[in-house]
């Protein structure tokens, strides 16, 4: 165990290492829950037309999964009590944090947790190789935001993917069972309905206009030194 946890440690330090002011403060934006709602409601305006009627209780049950996801990880941070990194009294000073320092526990991340949880989800039930690679790129990259920040070790994010992914399946699977039991004359079917190309395309391109553009307007905040230390 003492060897997992140096690994662990190193790998923090590791990955954390690469930082410079402009992606500071990019990633502070980008770790942030609130920055992402416009992706969220068009991946919900997706659903609903994808699904008609059943995206009523597909929505309700995808909110009760991500629900489940964070509040398990609140549950085993409070029995684990693994400090953050920068709680850590020794990595406390070392780690590079430019956000905020988190609470006193880190074990397992709550962000990794609910981002797998939605992307194994939305991924199940759009069926599109070019969502599933988008959704999983884009919980990755918010996963490793997180040891950027210096708030997780790489075993909380491995953790919460775990975590995310088998929570993911489980509430797909649900909601495959309460159609076939509850909602059998509805249609279309959740384990064969998918999204068209066209569909997965505004999605990318949707998601590449609106990080590029929050990238630039960093840049350009940065070079008119709007930003002060």
């Amino acid at each position: 165990m003492e060897t997992i946890k140096q690994i662990d440690q190193s790998l923090l330090l590791f990955l954390n290492s690469f930082h410079n002011a402009f992606w500071d403060k990019a990633v502070t934006i980008f770790t942030s829950i609130e920055i992402w709602i416009p992706f969220y409601l068009l991946i919900i305006y997706f659903i609903i037309k994808t699904y008609k009627r059943n995206s009523i209780y597909i929505l309700i049950l995808i909110g009760l999964s991500i629900v489940l996801s964070d509040q398990f990880s609140g549950l085993i941070k409070n029995l684990v009590q693994r400090l953050r990194p920068t709680q850590d009294p020794v990595l406390g000073s070392v780690v590079h944090n430019v956000y905020d320092r988190g609470g006193a526990y880190g074990f397992f991340s709550a962000h990794a947790a609910n981002t797998f949880t939605m992307a194994v989800i939305t991924a199940k039930l759009f069926k599109n190789q070019i969502y599933t690679i988008l959704i999983f790129t884009w919980a990755v990259l918010v996963s490793y935001t997180r040891i950027y920040i210096g708030l997780h070790y790489p075993g909380d994010i491995l953790t919460g993917w775990i975590w995310g992914f088998l929570a993911g399946l489980a509430f797909y699977q649900f909601m495959v069972i309460v159609q076939r039991r509850y909602f059998k004359a509805t249609s279309p079917e959740i384990a064969k309905k998918s999204i068209s190309y066209s569909d997965s395309m505004q999605l990318i391109l949707f998601v590449t206009i609106y990080v590029a553009t929050i990238l630039i307007t960093i840049n350009r905040l940065t070079a008119y030194q709007f930003f002060v230390q």
